[in-house]
């Protein structure tokens, strides 16, 4: 059980910790004020909330839920896509949120560990996710994540690396899948592993990193424009050149026990955080 003493230092410091809000906002009070309303309003409540799993707490440090979600313009009456949620990590913050006014749909891979971990975690409390809706991305077999033209937002969290290495024709009918769910006006939310962009763009089917001109180039493929971009999942100390990819770095930290400290102090890994708008 967390404290409300830790719950109020979690808030303090998600309070001051400012994301850039490129291209749509370059005024520093009303930054200012954007960041109070975030840092009090139902996001921070609900990455708060003493009910999601401690290992899962401890990462926000990492991930930036109220800064990143914030940036994607995420409101508890809209109708939320996730892609992929396998363990439920922003499940745990989205579905709770979303529970009264809105909509979360889980839109999870084939049947398969991921996808048991998903369903495991939705039936495990009914209160928080008696409302999660699971549908099925299969970039092999495309099918509709959500009724077209119903979602305000699609997001997907570390996953375009992982479509990229299925193929490009999988990837691209990924991105059209997220097209195809949006309204007219609606947002795609991308958070991935950043390859700098002078880098082989051949790591981009290896190491877990992309570029952002990739992942640009997959959205407009399937018809999003790029609206703006935010640094909140920026990692300076990551080079993204390591002996087993993105997965050196924690959690995975896939090289064990050899240089484990240095990999710890890295930290998670560098992130591309990029919103996109269906015209």
């Amino acid at each position: 059980m967390r404290h409300p003493v830790f719950a109020a230092a979690l808030l303090a410091g998600l309070a001051a910790s400012a994301p850039a809000f490129a291209q749509e906002d370059h005024s520093a009070h009303a930054g200012h004020a954007m960041h109070h309303a975030a840092a009090s309003g139902p996001i921070a409540a609900a990455v708060a909330d003493p009910r999601r799993k401690a290992e899962n707490r401890a990462r926000d440090q990492y991930r930036h839920p109220v800064e990143t979600l914030s940036f994607f313009g995420i409101q508890p009456d809209q109708t939320v896509v996730e892609i992929w949620p396998s363990g439920g990590w922003y499940t745990e913050i989205l579905a709770p949120l979303l529970k009264d006014k809105g909509r979360y749909i889980a839109a999870a891979q084939p049947p398969g560990k991921y996808r048991t971990a998903t369903e495991t975690l939705v039936a495990s409390d009914p209160a928080r996710f008696g409302k999660v809706e699971i549908t099925t991305l299969d970039p092999k077999a495309p099918g509709d994540i959500a009724p077209a033209g119903s979602a305000d937002v699609v997001l997907t969290f570390r996953n375009v690396h992982n479509l990229l290495m299925t193929g490009e024709p999988e990837a691209k009918a990924a991105f059209a899948s997220f097209y195809k769910a949006l309204k007219p006006g609606g947002v795609l939310g991308v958070v991935d592993h950043r390859l700098p962009e002078d880098r082989d763009s051949a790591l981009e089917k290896s190491s877990g990193y992309l570029k952002k001109s990739t992942i640009v180039r997959l959205a407009e493929s399937a018809g999003f424009k790029l609206a703006a971009e935010s640094e909140a999942n920026a990692n300076p100390r990551d080079k993204a050149d390591y002996p087993n990819g993105v997965w050196t770095l924690p959690p995975t930290l896939s090289q064990g026990d050899q240089d484990r400290e240095k990999y710890l102090a890295i930290g998670e890994s560098d992130r591309l955080t990029l919103k996109f708008v269906k015209p």
